[in-house]
């Protein structure tokens, strides 16, 4: 099972728009593509950011003149740390855009997640929101 954070769309927003959800844990396209995944998510300013990180390391790498193998070393470092972060960022990137984080959900894919905060919203009804508990490991209700 993932888990997932649920960002319903700010009131502003079309009424008919779905919540994003984010993935916690590894996020393998930030690692593989990171300035186009940045771009792909409008967070301009950590694209511009993980830019101009990538073109320091390789400027400081051919200055330094590093062998082949230690290149790639430090390159997968950073990648690795750019896929540790990635959704990390696209929360924050999102939290910033007025999408507040309406709670986690457990699931096996994202669509699951999304079907089961829907039902828990209906279950619990408007005054309350369904939270998962991640130290408890459950759901439970939090509201008024």
């Amino acid at each position: 099972m993932r888990i997932y954070t649920v960002h319903p769309p700010p009131s502003f927003a079309d009424p008919d728009a779905e919540p994003l959800l984010v993935k916690e844990g590894f996020c393998w396209p930030a690692m593989f593509f990171t300035v186009l995944w940045a771009v792909g998510h409008r967070m301009w300013v950590v694209a511009a950011i993980l830019f101009a990180a990538g073109s320091a390391i390789w400027f400081a790498m051919e200055a330094l003149g590093l062998l082949l193998m230690s290149r790639a070393a430090v390159t997968l470092g950073f990648l690795v740390l750019v896929g540790f972060h990635g959704n990390d960022w696209r929360r924050r990137a999102l939290a910033r855009r007025d999408y507040a984080e309406a709670g986690v959900v457990a699931a096996p894919r994202a669509e699951a997640a999304l079907r089961r905060f829907i039902d828990l919203q209906s279950v619990a009804g408007p005054a309350r929101t369904s939270v998962f508990r991640s130290d408890l490991g459950s759901f439970s209700n939090v509201g008024p």
